[in-house]
């Protein structure tokens, strides 16, 4: 009996560890609220939209997403993840309002391949790339980023963890695995947070020096690493970096 109650026990110890592997271990429901505190607010064109049961449920279907490396390493890309999409879809002041659009505010732009998201999907090369990836159809149903909220945060973690053309993954970045070519070198770029900014925006954002997007970007960021306990590291900015399209 005695030895039955310990194989028991020792199995419940190891389920409780594999339940606290993975992103939850680090963005739990309360820390995720602390993140992102306005995100149901009324004025909050998502309101209800981006629950943490959807962000869970699409990390996921992305195994290496926040959980590669050490525990700074992790931190520190789950801190530029949400960085990122929180600029995308900031709706006020303090580094305090992400996530609180769904829907680039300019629909007439692109359409129907506007910005929609997290990470604000455009583009109808990045709807069929994502779409393929995810194995949706996301061309012909392209509000499925705006009206499933895991679709979404799936659409956010795959353009994430994806190199495309001549840039590096921000994953990569972010876990300090990207080793700039002589190209980067000349154009500026350089390891850092900054590049990220420089992958996701970099034609409005880059090379243009110091600008409000790149403060708002750096904003979120180092807040979200206070929260998560860690470094923001260095390279912050792409103010003089080229953008990977020059």
């Amino acid at each position: 009996m005695l030895a039955v109650c310990a194989a028991v026990l020792l199995l419940a110890v190891a389920a409780g560890g594999a339940a606290a592997q993975g992103v939850g271990s680090v963005i739990t429901r309360q820390v995720y609220d602390t993140m992102l505190p306005h995100r149901d607010d009324s004025i909050c064109e998502a309101k209800g939209f981006y629950t943490y049961d959807a962000f869970i449920a699409a990390a996921s279907t992305f195994p290496e997403f926040g959980t590669t490396g050490s525990a700074d390493d992790v931190k520190r890309e789950l801190a530029a993840f949400f960085g990122q999409t929180s600029h995308e879809t900031t709706g006020g002041p303090q580094f305090q309002w992400g996530y609180c659009f769904k829907d680039q505010i300019d629909k007439t732009m692109l359409a129907p391949y506007y910005g929609r998201g997290p990470i604000q999907l455009t583009g109808q090369s990045n709807y069929d790339l994502a779409g393929k990836a995810l194995k949706l159809d996301l061309v012909n149903n392209p509000n499925l980023v705006s009206t499933d909220a895991e679709v979404s945060f799936r659409t956010a973690m795959w353009f994430w963890m994806t190199a495309q053309d001549n840039k590096p993954s921000c994953h990569d970045v972010a876990l300090r695995r990207w080793t700039p070519t002589a190209a980067d070198t000349a154009a500026g770029r350089v390891p850092g947070y900054g590049v990220i900014t420089n992958i996701i925006n970099g034609g409005i954002d880059c090379g243009k020096g110091m600008n409000p997007s790149n403060v708002d970007r750096i904003g979120y960021y180092t807040r979200y690493c206070g929260i998560l306990g860690t470094a923001t590291g260095d390279n912050l900015n792409c103010y003089t970096q080229q953008n990977f399209a020059t």
